[in-house]
């Protein structure tokens, strides 16, 4: 089964050149490279600041555009992890050892699978 896993972090905790910061970002490409030989790892990006992304809404037929993010928070997604694992237990194991959990946060969520009913809310 896929999941995803959302990589969530302060960047003014990422990027401010500090002993950790620094060690948690060389740890990350050979962490990814580790998935990879292992076979869990299906594809892994980094995202660019907020301050780069547009948000857009259509509403009533609308397109609204807006530059950066829909809301101004701390914590930011700052890229993400496709895995392969076995079930939840499995891919919270891998998602564990991502190196920026150790700045951040990592959400794991299960891909849907839209052969099985939608959710009914």
């Amino acid at each position: 089964m896929r999941y995803v896993c959302l990589v969530y972090f302060d960047p003014k905790n990422v990027f401010n050149q500090s002993p950790e910061a620094k060690t948690v970002l060389a740890e990350t490409m050979p962490y990814d490279q580790e998935l990879a030989a292992r076979g869990y790892l299906v594809l892994a990006q980094a995202l660019e600041l907020p301050a780069a992304a547009t948000t857009l809404r259509v509403r009533d037929g609308q397109l609204s555009v807006t530059d950066g993010p829909f809301m101004e928070t701390k914590e930011v997604l700052g890229g993400f992890l496709l895995i392969e694992a076995s079930d939840l237990n499995e891919a919270i194991r891998v998602a564990a050892d991502i190196p920026l959990a150790k700045l951040g946060s990592i959400e794991v969520r299960p891909v849907a699978d839209f052969s099985k009913p939608r959710p009914v809310l």
